[in-house]
């Protein structure tokens, strides 16, 4: 069986009493970097085999991964935060797991977009989720002009390198959009930063945003 197992997106809280206990019994866990998931189990006292899987290693190790399950293995894959396969290479094992009718098992939990969602008091009833935005400024306005008249709220990830650029191109492209910063999500520092987005620019443009961030896009008032 290959579990997938939602880790916590920031305090080591939230994780589910089944995610540890498949996490303890599983043969081998799959995680995007060993190092931060060596952090979660170290917290509850877990010792089970680690192994890197990755965008750089996963053409390499997906088909030797599906023999160990067809083996009879049990194997526990993991994102660095949140619910692997969203916005990680985890989707990629998953697809080739179902070509291969493997047996898969989804254990739910934490997740940075809808967190972020249910917190921005934007509404909830339909929404758009895009994963991480286009590095390239040229890209990333393309982006914006093909959504700016959505009616749903849109949901990205974006760096906190690049933010308050992000929020200037959203001032000269949609400057009345309804924006919502959700920044630390369940960590000590967690932030909601509301407002239009000439409002939001003027809120961050002298600070030093840090942190995992998701932007949402309201519905233009």
């Amino acid at each position: 069986m290959l579990y997938l197992v939602a880790t916590p997106i920031g305090n080591l809280e939230d994780i589910t009493l089944r995610a540890l206990r498949i996490l303890k019994e599983a043969d081998l866990i799959l995680a995007e970097d060993t190092r931060r998931t060596s952090l979660l189990l170290k917290r509850y006292n877990l010792n089970n085999k680690l192994v890197s899987y990755n965008d750089i290693n996963k053409t390499k190790k997906t088909k030797h991964i599906i023999n160990l399950l067809k083996n009879n293995k049990n194997i526990a894959l993991v994102s660095d935060s949140g619910t692997p396969g969203i916005s990680d290479p985890g989707f990629f094992l998953v697809r080739e797991g179902v070509k291969e009718k493997v047996e898969l098992s989804v254990l739910p939990g934490a997740n940075a977009a809808i967190a972020a969602l249910v917190g921005s008091g934007l509404p909830t009833d339909k929404f758009s989720f895009y994963g991480f935005l286009p590095k390239k400024p040229n890209k990333k306005k393309e982006f914006f002009n093909e959504i700016k008249n959505k009616k749903e709220t849109t949901i990205i990830y974006e760096s906190p390198h690049r933010i308050n650029k992000t929020i200037e191109l959203l001032c000269e492209i949609m400057p009345d959009k309804p924006i919502v910063i959700a920044r630390e999500l369940t960590k000590k520092f967690e932030e909601f930063i509301r407002g239009t987005a000439v409002e939001i620019n003027e809120k961050i443009k002298n600070r030093k945003i840090k942190g995992e961030l998701v932007i949402l896009l309201g519905k233009e008032l």
